[in-house]
């Protein structure tokens, strides 16, 4: 199969046609987050307190699936650009098989410690309770959730975005039309509640899993499966992981970050905590769309590194910035327009919808430059510089923030905590413009200067 064009093809267009199918399924599934949180909400504001606290389990879990994925693609994708072919299908075999293995220990990691950890943040057995019974079930589609992320990445790779749109969307509109059959018992489905949100989930996510091996096997496409040699070369494995761990890291950071929120938050009432879930649902929606644009992006700056075209990954990165920029600079509109509409899909308490207001107004101040770390982190996991992005992520989610958190809350309460994203956010960037320039373009130029 050639993709030469992936060198050759104007980089906007190339670009969008990449990043929009992306952007699509990452929006549906901004929508699917939303749309379950909305069904959960409706059986009890103690339901949504629930899911917001299984919520960084599930990012956990999520980071270490797609980060290592994210290694895969990189590797897949530099291959190819190389004219390693071989060594590509190699790649895809060995990353598949230790995301399974990867698989099978989040599920048991994620079993038994649980209980222990929603003990953490709530005494309310209630909470608990549900709590318990969402993650128990979501947790046990761990493994193919794994897969099929897996399976997402590797088409990235080789340029088949519409394969994962459709599969991401087919998953996620399967989610969205079992949520009020199984929670509500519509028709001759029993009323599983919380359950039933969780069982929606789990089905959706073995759907999209079903929907990529109906494509590898019907369609093949340039990488396969190969049987491995005796002894897989180390420096495959390590490939797959200087990239993985870090971006896994970067991925799960945001888990930590709400975790210490919670705990921040919870001193002045639930309902916080209610807003910071409700808020990390609905800006899903903004971020993954850039999301799609950053998918759209590693594997053609992977495959055009490979290629030793540097002056054409310049140009991608420079292309995705201004695209993620417009997107951060509509959400910001969004959230400042209409905020009490936002938050009203996830609660009917007038108190909490005020304490949400307020939230996402003070919040989405960092939105527009938050565009700059999320373009740079995108570009240098594609350069396979996994250390440099993983830098911008802990400033953004740890070293800034949560002392800027904690010190805000002293003086200004809840509202200190979410001024503290956008003071972070703007901090970030300068940090990540600096990283590219004196790493990433640095890198470039003299990659560029060897080749001239």
């Amino acid at each position: 199969m050639n993709q030469a064009y992936m060198k050759e093809k104007p980089v906007f267009p190339l670009l969008m046609s990449m990043a929009l199918p992306m952007m699509l399924s990452m929006l549906v599934g901004s929508l699917y987050n939303i749309i379950d949180s909305y069904f959960v909400a409706k059986i009890s504001e103690a339901s949504m307190t629930a899911l917001s606290l299984v919520f960084p389990v599930q990012n956990l879990i999520n980071a270490v699936s797609v980060g290592f994925a994210i290694g895969i693609n990189s590797a897949v994708a530099f291959y190819l650009g190389a004219g390693k072919q071989g060594s590509a299908d190699t790649a895809a075999t060995v990353g598949i098989l230790l995301s399974g293995i990867h698989g099978f220990l989040l599920t048991a990691a994620g079993l038994w410690l649980m209980p222990g950890f929603l003990r953490l943040f709530t005494a309310d057995e209630a909470i608990l309770e549900m709590g318990l019974q969402y993650s128990n079930i979501v947790l046990l589609f761990t493994l193919p959730n794994v897969i099929a992320i897996s399976f997402e990445k590797i088409f990235q790779a080789v340029g088949k975005m519409t394969v994962s749109m459709v599969s991401m969307m087919c998953g996620c509109v399967t989610n969205i039309i079992l949520d009020p059959f199984l929670i509500f018992g519509i028709g001759f489905f029993p009323a599983l509640g919380i359950k039933g949100a969780a069982i929606a989930t789990g089905i959706g996510q073995t759907t999209s899993l079903a929907i990529y091996l109906l494509f590898y096997f019907g369609r093949p496409i340039s990488v396969t499966f190969c049987r491995l040699p005796g002894a897989v070369s180390s420096a495959l494995i390590r490939r797959l992981y200087a990239v993985g761990v870090p971006a896994t890291l970067n991925l799960a950071l945001p888990s930590l970050l709400v975790s210490v929120l919670n705990s921040v938050l919870s001193a002045y009432g639930s309902a916080y905590v209610l807003v910071l879930g409700a808020y990390y649902k609905l800006q899903t929606f903004l971020y993954l769309s850039a999301n799609g644009i950053i998918q759209g992006m590693r594997p053609l700056v992977g495959y055009n590194f490979g290629a030793g075209e540097y002056r054409r990954v310049r140009r991608i990165h420079s292309t995705g910035l201004t695209m993620i920029l417009t997107i951060m600079l509509l959400g910001t509109a969004l959230c400042l327009a209409v905020p009490s509409r936002l938050i009203g899909l996830f609660t009917t308490n007038q108190e909490t919808i005020a304490l949400g207001v307020t939230a996402i107004r003070l919040i989405s101040i960092g939105f527009f430059v938050s565009g700059i770390s999320v373009t740079v982190s995108g570009t240098l996991e594609g350069l396979g510089m996994g250390a440099p992005s993983l830098v911008i992520s802990l400033c953004r989610y740890v070293l800034f923030i949560i002392p800027l958190a904690v010190l805000f809350s002293r003086s200004l309460g809840a509202n200190g905590v979410w001024l503290a994203f956008g003071a972070s956010e703007g901090l970030t960037a300068v940090v990540s413009w600096g990283i590219y320039r004196y790493v990433g373009r640095r890198r470039l130029t003299r990659d560029l200067a060897g080749e001239c």
